[in-house]
């Protein structure tokens, strides 16, 4: 029943995301104050001072130059103590000179697993597993990613789709197979007769049919 009822309350695409207060390595934070006007990727992790999570962690703080330019936040979570984060960045930065100079919540009570759903019985029952939530400005969910226990995460992916979202939002168009910035994105096809004669005869578009049409975008 637990479990189903985990299930039948996990944020799905869309929706708003959950909010909530929690103690971070930045101090308390109220989710719905935090990053206004900007993007955010919260992202779990199952353990504090674990090799995978340690990658992984590493990966968002050598890359949040990128994010910065995307107008994101990051945002982290375990089942840790705060004192036991603060000890694992200390601890990295003085092995590898990597910092973690975001915000990781410490979730003790996993309540914000639990609004989230990264907690998932079948992976584990005491740990996170490998979450990942786009939410947009207005604090809608707009992408989620879930990863194993045991196999860390594309970092290239995370910033390839965060990128897609925000040209998609901008352009209106959709973004085909494997985009990349750069390249040629999709019009949304026409939903009528007259819009389908129009698409036909519009030289501007690179067209394989009516339905599918690539363009250029400037995004300079």
């Amino acid at each position: 029943m637990e479990t189903q009822e985990m299930i039948n309350t996990m944020p799905r695409i869309g929706d708003q995301a959950p909010d909530f207060e929690a103690v971070t390595t930045k101090g308390k934070i109220k989710f719905s104050d935090y990053a206004k006007d900007k993007w955010v990727v919260l992202f779990s992790h199952p353990a504090d001072f674990t090799p995978v999570c340690t990658t992984e962690m590493s990966g968002f703080a050598v890359r949040k130059p990128e994010f910065d330019a995307l107008n994101t936040e990051l945002m982290g979570l375990s089942i840790d103590s705060v004192h036991a984060h603060l000890g694992w960045v200390n601890n990295v930065r003085n092995n590898t000179g990597v910092y973690f100079d975001f915000p990781i919540i410490a979730d003790i009570d996993m309540k914000v697993s639990k609004l989230y759903g990264m907690l998932q019985p079948n992976e584990s029952e005491t740990a996170a597993v490998r979450a990942v939530f786009f939410i947009d400005p207005s604090k809608k969910i707009r992408l989620i990613m879930y990863y194993p226990l045991n196999v860390g995460r594309n970092m290239d992916e995370i910033l390839r789709v965060l990128d897609a979202l925000q040209t998609s939002d901008k352009h209106k168009v959709a973004m085909p197979l494997d985009w990349k910035r750069g390249e040629k994105v999709i019009i949304p096809p026409p939903k009528t007769l007259q819009e389908m004669e129009n698409r036909l005869a519009d030289t501007s578009c690179e067209k394989v049919d009516f339905y599918l049409c690539k363009k250029s975008l400037n995004l300079n």
